[in-house]
């Protein structure tokens, strides 16, 4: 659906204005979608990126400025993030050997399995597919790149 009928308004200054409301309208939107995968595992968007993110480090540990660095949301507290997935025990916390200061924090069993279990249940994929071509999905990418510069 175009994003004038999606916020029932045609009234824009320009195309680069309706550009960056058609962005945040559809970063929204993704959000709204994922979230229910997300609900049902008890994890926010924030906690989903952050398990990824040491899935991908597994089994080398990260540190919290490694999860600020590589965060989509770069505004999310991540430090308050590893906190809550040390209570449900997805990740563990602990001391590095080499630097007292410095803390590892990795995956644990429990986030690799339900990360295994939602690669199952959902593909990023499957909510565009419909809609895009894997050629324009692409070009979209490169498009939202050189967006950012």
């Amino acid at each position: 659906m175009r994003i004038d009928d999606e916020i029932q308004s045609s009234k824009f200054e320009d195309n680069y204005q309706k550009a960056v409301i058609n962005i945040a309208y559809t970063d929204g939107w993704l959000k709204n979608t994922f979230n229910c995968h997300f609900e049902k595992h008890n994890l926010t968007q924030q906690q989903f990126n952050i398990l990824r993110i040491l899935r991908g480090q597994y089994p080398k540990p990260a540190t919290v400025n490694l999860l600020k660095e590589r965060m989509i949301d770069k505004m999310s507290d991540a430090s308050r993030i590893v906190d809550r997935l040390v209570q449900k025990e997805m990740i563990t916390r602990c001391t590095n050997n080499k630097d007292r200061r410095a803390v590892d924090i990795r995956i644990s069993e429990k986030g690799l399995e339900v990360l295994a279990k939602m690669d199952i249940e959902f593909k990023t994929r499957d909510f565009i597919k419909g809609n895009l071509t894997q050629e324009e999905a692409g070009l979209l990418s490169d498009l939202l790149d050189k967006l950012r510069g």
